[in-house]
């Protein structure tokens, strides 16, 4: 009889002690600190990060803000609305170039972005400061050929990395 576990494996006798759940709970820990402190700028974790990408790249698309942030293009549309309805971003009504409305940040969506940043890089520098200095570079490359291996990427493009 087959335990869906792979060939090799042993099944874990706690479910917690498994890597997936390790970062599944650490991703959730990140998740719960930065809408508690999002909620003090009126934001949610989707559209500051939506705000972030804009001050990076300004005028992504829908569709390029939503695999940024990890959320689907009709999620997106639902954030990018909230944003404009705020005063956040702008955004054309309709556009030359397809059906991609490019969105821009608007001057109160730089304030309330730079407002924001310090709380959510703060959250960050904790969770950062949780791994041994010594450790951390090799923990990075870790989690992106965890994530590449997961996404199907070549073996020597995670290696690159």
């Amino acid at each position: 009889m087959h335990d869906g576990t792979p060939s090799g494996q042993a099944p874990a006798a706690d479910v917690t002690e498994r890597l997936g759940y390790r970062l599944k709970r650490t991703a959730a820990a990140l998740r719960g600190a930065m809408d508690r402190a999002l909620r003090e700028y009126g934001m949610t974790v989707p559209q500051y990060a939506c705000l972030e990408l804009l001050d990076q790249r300004p005028g992504l698309s829908n569709a390029e803000l939503a695999r940024g942030t990890f959320v689907t293009r009709q999620s997106m549309n639902v954030v990018l609305r909230g944003l404009q309805d705020a005063g956040l971003i702008t955004r054309p009504a309709t556009t030359d170039r397809g059906r991609a409305l490019p969105a821009h940040l608007t001057d109160e969506g730089h304030r309330r972005l730079a407002a924001a940043r310090s709380a959510v890089y703060a959250i960050d520098q904790r969770m950062t400061d949780a791994v041994p200095e010594r450790r951390l570079a090799e923990l990075l490359a870790d989690l992106d050929r965890m994530a590449a291996a997961l996404e199907g990427m070549p073996a020597r493009t995670v290696s690159a990395m």
